[in-house]
């Protein structure tokens, strides 16, 4: 139920802390794995250190900012395995500031990243399986949301909550789109977990550590996330196993969202 060898995966935000993970677990699994991002140098080295998988890896260098682009990704990872089968989207960002202090163009540049950019990856995506036939199996794609699409912060995060609000939005549409078109679609929510961006949180050090206490006052497991945390829930995701699932957010949060 969970094999997902020989599928042809394309990882967008590759180089970012969970795209490393999900680009590790899904070349062990098996898959010919193509990965996307906008450094070529960071690139470079995802693909070294996946070499000694043995599974077969194509990088791509760019972002799904525009049709062309997104296409463009899409198209590469056809070229380089015959089809596309599996796709993850972990790209995005954050620019935090309260509304009456942020402008226009920051919130659009949240939004643009974190919503437009997966909408015209998914546009790039389900054209190509439109193309595809029905016996490779059903497509899968999966996308990184948040549990702020579902709970605010009093921390200016206008423009991230919209965001994941939208895509959240965007995923259930798209589940009743691609249902009869032999393809899934599911987000994963995950709380804070340890990236570049984060690593402060853990740290024994305030400010890290009182955020990172007052954070875990609602997190019922008692911890904060590691990327692997999240990679199980990814594999579920993109298996057959879950044939019968889309349109759903999977919080991977420790029970944040129990609270």
């Amino acid at each position: 139920m969970f094999d997902i060898s020989g599928k042809s995966a394309l990882i967008m935000g590759a180089t970012g802390s969970f795209g490393r993970a999900a680009s590790q677990a899904l070349a062990q699994m098996g898959c010919d794995v193509t990965l996307a991002d906008m450094n070529p140098d960071k690139l470079a080295a995802a693909a070294e250190e996946l070499a000694p998988t043995g599974a077969n890896i194509a990088t791509v260098t760019g972002l799904p900012d525009t049709e062309e682009n997104a296409a463009a990704i899409v198209t590469a990872a056809v070229e380089a395995f015959g089809a596309l089968d599996l796709m993850f989207v972990a790209t995005g960002l954050n620019d935090v500031g309260y509304i009456e202090e942020q402008s226009y163009e920051r919130w659009r540049s949240v939004i643009s990243a974190n919503l437009d950019g997966y909408w015209l990856a998914c546009q790039a995506a389900g054209r190509q399986f439109a193309k595809q036939p029905a016996d490779r199996g059903r497509s899968k794609v999966v996308v990184v949301s948040s549990t702020r699409g579902r709970h605010g912060l009093p921390t200016g995060y206008t423009g991230y909550c919209a965001s994941k609000a939208g895509l959240d939005g965007m995923v259930r549409a798209l589940a009743c789109e691609w249902g009869s078109k032999n393809a899934n679609i599911n987000a994963i929510g995950p709380t804070v977990f340890r990236s570049p961006l984060s690593e402060w949180m853990f740290s024994d050090e305030d400010p890290g550590k009182a955020t990172r206490e007052a954070m875990l006052e609602r997190v019922p497991v008692g911890r904060l996330s590691e990327t692997d945390d999240l990679v199980g829930g990814l594999i579920y995701l993109l298996s057959p196993a879950s044939d019968y699932v889309t349109g759903h957010t999977l919080y991977i949060d420790g029970g944040y969202t129990a609270e």
